[in-house]
């Protein structure tokens, strides 16, 4: 039963409670029966239309509460659709954010990968970098080996051709002394007239010197007066002077001597290119 419906059963058993009190009330008084039971009509009457307009307000009343149930009926149906139409959203964007995610984690770990990739391949290729730079600098040194091989070979040949024609020349002089000393009646064997004296007033400079350190080239010879079996001594004028030892002269050409060298070096030191060698300056008692 609706609210309305009780509404209308509270009333009916007013009314009905009404009636029966007017009707004690009429027997009990029983006086002026017609003047009582038109006023009890006229009452009667007046809730007969109060019930009816009681009942026309419930009517209204329904209607009202029933467009109002329709209407909140409706509404509900509205929302209902536009909840369900928002979880259809929402499981949508939800499957869209787990795609997303699986997307970016893929996404990630091909980014690490990569990144990983890229860091072997730039230490990679630093080390090519620093093998290459090695590399090249290894074969500019190699280049400017050569090129100081290749002047020095052009050096040796311009020696080894002013040598050969010294040794040419040299080889017609000894020729022709030995044709003069022979036609004198004397010996041209040359060990016989070395070093019959001292050496003359020379000095030079060491050129070259041999790997055990024995044997060394100066840049005096027998254009100077040297022959072999002179001896010279060897000084070294930096950083400070000093006295290094002896050296004996084994052969000599006009511009150029080879000395061996006497004993030992003081203090063991080795001769190299640039000492002096001399006749004239000699150590310090």
């Amino acid at each position: 039963m609706t609210f309305v419906g009780k509404i209308l059963v509270i009333v009916i058993m007013a009314f009905a409670l009404l009636f029966l009190g007017i009707s004690v009330v009429t027997f009990t008084t029983a006086t002026n029966w017609r003047a009582a039971t038109e006023v009890q009509k006229k009452k009667v009457a007046d809730l007969t239309k109060k019930n009816n307009d009681a009942a026309e307000e419930v009517k209204r009343t329904q209607k009202t509460l029933g467009d109002v149930q329709s209407a909140n009926a409706a509404a509900k149906k509205q929302m209902d659709d536009r909840i369900a139409s928002l979880n259809t959203e929402i499981q949508r964007a939800q499957e869209e954010i787990t795609q997303s995610r699986t997307a970016l984690e893929v996404a990630q770990a091909n980014a690490k990968t990569a990144l990983d990739e890229a860091t072997a391949y730039k230490h990679e290729s630093d080390l090519l970098r620093t093998q290459k730079s090695a590399v090249e600098k290894q074969a500019n040194e190699f280049k400017i080996r050569q090129a100081e091989l290749n002047d020095r070979i052009r050096e040796l040949s311009r020696m080894l051709e002013t040598a050969t024609n010294n040794a040419r020349d040299l080889r017609d002089k000894v020729a022709r002394f030995a044709s003069a000393l022979r036609a004198q009646g004397l010996s041209d064997d040359a060990s016989q007239y070395q070093a019959r004296s001292s050496p003359p007033a020379v000095q030079g400079e060491i050129s070259r010197v041999d790997r055990l350190n024995q044997r060394v080239e100066i840049t005096i010879g027998t254009d100077d007066g040297l022959l072999p079996g002179h001896e010279l001594y060897v000084f070294r004028t930096k950083p400070r002077a000093e006295y290094l030892g002896k050296i004996s002269i084994i052969s000599a050409d006009p511009d150029q001597s080879v000395g061996r060298v006497i004993g030992r070096t003081v203090n063991g030191k080795k001769l190299q290119e640039g000492d002096v060698v001399s006749s004239t300056i000699r150590p310090r008692s």
